[in-house]
């Protein structure tokens, strides 16, 4: 069993290889800005070796780093008028903390949100005064509660309640003139599927729209946000009533709702956001592992596709000089901010990130439909490759034409890499996603299985070097298929994973138990057979492969627990295994722990698979 943290000095000054330059090279987020003070952003970058929040001023060019936390910071909101950053503020990675804020240009950090105690945030908009905010909260023992909170007040005064319910909801939005707040809640018990209420910040309620039917129709919204207008009331919202994600202009106080025709014109997920002057919006299209983005104007319906390099945006923002912004990259060629103007938007100083190696299109038939997978091939070694299996985390999430660090270390070593999206994937239509409930786990094994068999019997995959893999939901899938599917897989490696899906229930936050209800169709004591056939620990004594698990103790999404509980019954049974616990939550921003991390993973593999296929292959 291995337990420690960060790197030696010996690592630190040995020669870097490709595979650990693409983690440590600097990275950018897209900057966000401020809607009253454009020249004011604020993004995440490892420049440090940590991820942590920056601001940029675009006049004068000036780059300072905001935070600085021994496990990093990610989530950060800069205010509309551009002169405060608020960020959360947790322990450790246990996603559990308060709201603070910072002046743009440097000062002490103060409490934003007076009076409210610790919980895991459910979402938050400022107003445009930069004091006001709307603040989704989520405790064990209150639910989901909002606030309408303002800083700088005494804690007595400085938050009210505005919405509480048992199930989840979040923060949405707030109008531009802050007289309107969107929230998205599930009510109706079903957590895959959000209806909407507009309240006023009294906590009245203005409007309400809800697909479910009352959680007899699993349609779900999503608020995508106000028009930027003061006085303005139409909403953006995302719906699925098409079978896939697309957007409608919702007006709240008429109830109007206008389709924008955009599901005859495009095929796959569709989102959206407003160009700031509220005439036109910048809609993102995603297909088939790719994505793209169009303008389209609310008023002649115009539809016009703005030139983006084949791959993945992953992000975009609509400027007020009517340029765009986007975060983009490939399979083969790292993340950049760029601007549909032609420039880089912002290029980080120092090591700059090796490239990889593109992805072809493999589609399997399975169970339950065409299944995609993504396949990359080792430069250098000739097939059958050792292969492994990178399943994605979510579940409902995809994996894309993107760059990615983890793929590419084992590429580097000569293994063949495949993802699969799965049943439970997002971006292929709304039955996909929906489709594992009850089954939970069993069905997107099925749909991997299939992809296996194709890689095996096209020659493609080694049977006798298959290395199931994944974090997360990924981590969870690849320890309920190597219980499942003992004499499939020659290893796994498991991060973060679920293991104990009753013990995970209970210990895990309250969300990720809405959710699992929706999933499962209950809790543990309601249907305690879903719960067994879903679990990986039910089938620990089938294991065969030699098994990785790496875990956060302070993971609040999949906590240590359960795992420990996992790893005891491999102990008993004196099944191969090996453990590392770290110091962080569902993952860390450190640098140097991640490449440990997956250094490790690359050792565990070279030492348990074997160097050659018994053929000789």
């Amino acid at each position: 069993m291995t337990e420690s943290n960060g790197s030696t000095p010996q690592e630190q000054t040995r020669s870097v290889p490709d595979w650990e330059k693409r983690f440590r090279a600097p990275r950018v987020s897209l900057p966000d800005w401020a809607e009253d003070a454009p020249h004011r952003s604020l993004f995440v970058s490892n420049a440090t070796g940590t991820y942590e929040l920056y601001a940029w001023d675009r006049e004068t060019g000036e780059q300072r780093q905001v935070t600085d936390r021994a496990n990093g910071t990610t989530d950060g909101v800069l205010a509309p008028d551009g002169e405060w950053i608020w960020w959360f503020d947790d322990k450790d990675g246990d996603e559990f903390g308060v709201w603070r804020r910072q002046p743009f240009h440097g000062g002490p950090d103060e409490e934003a949100a007076p009076g409210l105690a610790p919980s895991y945030p459910a979402g938050m908009a400022i107003g445009r005064d930069g004091r006001t905010a709307v603040i989704g909260r989520s405790t064990d023992e209150d639910g989901s509660t909002i606030h309408l909170s303002r800083a700088g007040t005494d804690a007595a005064d400085g938050s009210v309640v505005i919405y509480r319910h048992r199930e989840s909801a979040g923060v949405g939005d707030l109008s531009h003139d802050g007289s309107l707040i969107a929230i998205e809640h599930t009510e109706h018990g079903d957590a895959m599927h959000s209806a909407l209420r507009v309240l006023r910040p009294d906590g009245t309620t203005v409007a309400e729209l809800d697909d479910t039917k009352g959680g007899t129709v699993e349609l779900g919204l999503e608020v995508l946000g106000f028009a930027p207008v003061d006085g303005d009331t139409r909403l953006l919202v995302g719906h699925q009533r098409n079978g896939r994600w697309e957007p409608f202009v919702w007006d709240v106080a008429s109830g109007e709702e206008t389709d924008l025709g955009l599901a005859e014109r495009l095929t796959g997920d569709l989102s959206a956001e407003w160009y700031p002057d509220g005439s036109a919006l910048l809609v993102s299209h995603s297909f088939e592992a790719r994505s793209e983005l169009y303008r389209y104007d609310l008023a002649s319906r115009r539809l016009e596709r703005l030139d983006t390099p084949k791959g993945t945006v992953s992000s975009a923002t609509a400027r007020p000089d009517g340029s765009v912004e986007y975060l983009w990259s490939s399979a083969a060629e790292p993340s950049v901010v760029r601007s549909t103007t032609g420039r880089v938007v912002l290029d980080p100083p120092g090591l700059k990130c090796p490239g990889s190696l593109p992805v072809e299109d493999v589609w399997v038939d399975g169970p339950g439909g065409r299944v995609h997978a993504l396949v990359q091939r080792p430069i250098g070694v000739k097939g059958p490759y050792p292969t492994v299996f990178d399943i994605h985390g979510g579940p409902t999430w995809h994996d894309s034409d993107a760059f990615a660090a983890g793929p590419a270390a084992w590429l580097d070593h000569g293994y063949a890499v495949i993802r699969i999206n799965y049943r439970g994937s997002t971006g292929y239509g709304r039955a996909w996603t929906d489709a594992l409930k009850h089954r939970v786990g069993l069905i997107e094994l099925e749909d991997i299985a299939a992809v296996r068999e194709w890689a095996v019997t096209s020659g493609f995959a080694d049977p006798a070097r298959l290395v199931l893999t994944g974090g997360s939901w990924g981590g969870y899938l690849t320890l309920l298929g190597l219980g499942t599917q003992p004499d499939a897989w020659t290893l796994g490696i498991a991060a973060v994973p679920v293991a104990d899906y009753v013990t995970a229930y209970h210990d895990e936050m309250e969300a990720l138990k809405a959710m699992d209800r929706t999933l499962l169709g209950g809790t543990p004591e309601e249907v305690p057979e879903r719960f067994e056939a879903s679990s990986p620990l039910t089938y620990v004594d089938e294991v065969k492969a030699p098994v990785y698990i790496s875990a956060g103790v302070n993971d609040p999404r999949c906590p240590i627990r359960q795992i420990d509980n996992y790893v005891k019954r491999l102990q008993a049974r004196g099944a191969v295994h090996e453990v590392y616990r770290y110091d962080a939550g569902h993952g860390s921003l450190v640098v140097d722990e991640r490449i440990k991390q997956v250094r490790l993973e690359l050792d565990f593999a070279k030492r348990h698979l074997p160097t050659s296929s018994p053929s000789g292959g």
